[in-house]
């Protein structure tokens, strides 16, 4: 039995040992308040109120009396966050307090600044129970998450409590569990010692951002150049979006807190620096791929890309916005869902250029083009692990965003990132593939403005210098071309009859083809008169020239002899109708030239009374068009084709021009004129 009851009665001591154990407050988590510290020698410079603070979460303003016991409050390295000392992913008030004596100097050090470096919370600063100043407003969602280093004055030296009121704001998708709270250690002195500290520590950040300095200053530089070349083509989509990519990236490259503090103050200034101008560069990128590797030739294509496009803007702009409505100070929870919904809304679409590149390498592509894809998939692969690695990391406690966002080295103290390097790639890929692209698009113009003035040339040749002398008609035309070369094209021939001839059409198509067409039917015109001048016998010649050589196109063509007792032959192949006093003439139309090998081409008979005027026109005028996209018509012609043809073409080029315009008018002359007035030469409107 006696063994039984030692047993018995080591068990409870051992029960007993470990109550008590229990019963022991953990060092952690309270302790006697530490020693004042004592601050000696501020007249020669600054000293560190570095080691173990007095800290509490919570919030009671009664915590920055001098008075207060603070002895059973937790005790934590003011230069490290909360979030690292055992207070993972809390969000919300704490206080930081002090027990300092500051001595003063023989001299008399004058009046004591302090100075709190860079922190990763809001924060009030009280010293003996007396408000000094504060980094940004609190609290609330909008709370500045990284507020600038701050000087605050505490007055005369002497003893005191310093005491630090912090908020960290509800923690979204992309916060960490470790970094709310003080990070660097405060420091005193005088005035002019921590003013120079200021500066001192100021430029040092500078030069460690000088990079990202850098970036803006080329952004910038080269989005105004772009913009000046863009606004002089306006057409160039490809233009537009490389000053678009330029505008976003010097304005995303602002969302450095530490280099550009004011970047977090407003909501105007999240907007600007914050998710939607990534989300605007993103876009650029999108359809920079698109027109770069022509995949703006598949609408479905298109159509997606926009439709992202507005999706990912959208909810950036919300993503922003929604730390900034006030009523969610109070809704942390319903903060954190919103913020989730539209950090998904906004950055799902980030995989999408991947598709995008993906089509563009199955193409063949130049090296500029090769460039810009092998750069656009580096900096959106990077983009996509980084920021998928980012969400949630104080439930995954992963470290990989802050290896991939670490510096990769430093040179004289500027800071090279990855992200630095992968965004100056992909913006020298862009500007040089641009730069290419508008060096073919310039070869490519001057090489069309060559053929332009060929074809303009041949044209002219073809157009009749001088009409022929036909006694009994008046002839009048006039030639006013577009800005492209078209195919319109007639012919004024003297008969042995004492008649006229008059051939006009026009020929599908533009450029150099169109002229050389014309080039080949005005031949055919002027040897078929020498052996035939019946009007169908020329169109059903001319239509047997055209199979085969048209390419696809066809020609309108209206042949006419006019005999001197005013007898008119016409025969018609598919072009506008002549006008005979304000009424179009009921003609038997056929099919237009160079579509059907063995089609008749019928001739109407009519009488042309002295005095009256005939008019030929091409659809120039008919087509014209104004800005509001209505047609001239045909009701418009028909009511000024009696005007002589100078002023037809007058009239249709102010409603609005669209095509090359060509009208010949035919009058015959009363029998009571002794003679034949002289006839006019063409007139060319160029």
């Amino acid at each position: 039995m006696l063994p039984r009851r030692r047993v018995l009665n080591a068990l409870c001591s051992i029960a007993l040992l470990i109550s008590c154990a229990a019963a022991i407050p953990a060092q952690t988590s309270t302790s006697s308040p530490a020693p004042p510290l004592v601050v000696e020698g501020i007249g020669r410079g600054t000293v560190a109120l570095d080691g173990q603070w007095q800290f509490h979460l919570g919030d009671d303003l009664a915590w920055a009396n001098p008075s207060f016991d603070d002895s059973g409050w937790e005790q934590i390295d003011v230069s490290k966050p909360w979030g690292a000392q055992g207070h993972w992913a809390y969000s919300g008030h704490a206080w930081y307090r002090r027990h300092i004596e500051i001595k003063d100097e023989p001299n008399g050090a004058g009046n004591v600044a302090l100075y709190v470096p860079l922190a990763s919370c809001t924060y009030e600063v009280y010293w003996n129970g007396r408000f000094i100043g504060r980094s940004t407003p609190l609290p609330g969602n909008n709370a500045q998450e990284q507020p600038p280093p701050a000087i605050f004055q505490l007055g005369k030296p002497g003893n005191g409590v310093l005491a630090f009121r912090a908020y960290s704001p509800p923690l979204d998708t992309s916060s960490p569990g470790d970094a709310a709270g003080l990070i660097g250690v405060p420091r005193v002195g005088s005035f002019d010692a921590i003013g120079n500290l200021a500066i001192s520590e100021r430029v040092t950040q500078v030069r460690s951002g000088l990079l990202v300095v850098a970036q803006v200053l080329v952004y910038g530089q080269l989005f105004l150049l772009g913009a000046v070349i863009w606004l002089r083509n306006r057409n160039q989509k490809l233009l537009f979006w490389m000053v678009a990519f330029l505008f976003s990236a010097a304005f995303w490259a602002f969302q450095d807190p530490v280099l550009f503090p004011w970047t977090e103050t407003n909501i105007l200034a999240a907007l600007t620096t914050g998710a939607p101008p990534h989300s605007l560069e993103d876009i650029s990128v999108w359809y920079l791929l698109l027109y770069f590797f022509d995949l703006d030739r598949y609408p479905a294509l298109v159509r997606w890309t926009r439709f992202l496009a507005w999706i990912t803007l959208v909810f950036a702009i919300l993503d922003c916005v929604v730390y900034y409505i006030p009523s969610l100070d109070t809704h942390v929870r319903l903060f954190q869902v919103l913020d989730v919904v539209f950090t998904v809304g906004f950055s799902l679409p980030g995989i999408f250029p991947l598709v995008l590149i993906a089509l563009a390498f199955r193409k063949h592509m130049d090296l500029s083009r090769r460039l810009v894809a092998i750069a656009a998939f580096l900096s959106d692969m990077y983009f996509v692990v980084a920021h998928t690695a980012e969400q949630g990391e104080r439930f995954t406690r992963w470290t990989l965003y802050n290896t991939m966002t670490r510096p990769l080295f430093t040179v004289d103290g500027v800071h090279v990132s990855m992200q630095a390097i992968l965004s100056m790639l992909l913006a020298c890929a862009i500007v040089f593939a641009v730069y290419r692209y508008m060096v073919e698009q310039g070869q490519r113009q001057a090489a069309l403005q060559q053929e332009f003035h060929n074809a303009r040339a041949v044209q002219q040749v073809l157009i009749p210098e001088a009409f022929p002398h036909v006694p009994g008609f008046a002839l009048d035309s006039i030639y006013q071309p577009a800005g492209e070369v078209g195919g319109d094209f007639f012919q004024i021939l003297a008969i042995p009859n004492g008649g006229v001839l008059a051939i006009i059409g026009d020929v599908s198509g533009k450029g150099m083809p169109a002229a050389m067409t014309v080039s080949l039917l005005v031949g055919t015109v002027r040897t078929l008169a020498h052996f035939t001048q019946s009007p169908g016998a020329i169109l059903a010649a001319m239509n047997q020239r055209m199979l085969g050589r048209s390419q696809g196109g066809f020609t309108t063509c209206l042949a006419l002899r006019a005999d001197a007792d005013g007898k008119l032959t016409i025969a018609n192949a598919g072009h506008i109708a002549p006008y005979l006093a304000g009424q179009e003439l009921p003609l038997e139309n056929s099919l237009p030239l160079g579509l059907a090998a063995e089609t008749p081409y019928a001739e109407s008979l009519f009488q042309l009374a002295p005095g009256q005027q005939l008019t030929l026109l091409t659809d120039g005028i008919v087509e014209a068009r104004e800005k509001t996209g209505a047609l001239f018509g045909f009701e418009r012609t028909a009511a000024i084709s009696s005007q002589p043809a100078s002023q037809i073409a007058k009239t249709a080029a102010l409603f609005g021009q669209d095509d090359d315009i060509t009208v010949l008018t035919l009058t015959r002359e009363s029998v009571e004129s002794p003679t034949a007035s002289p006839l006019p030469v063409p007139s060319f409107a160029l």
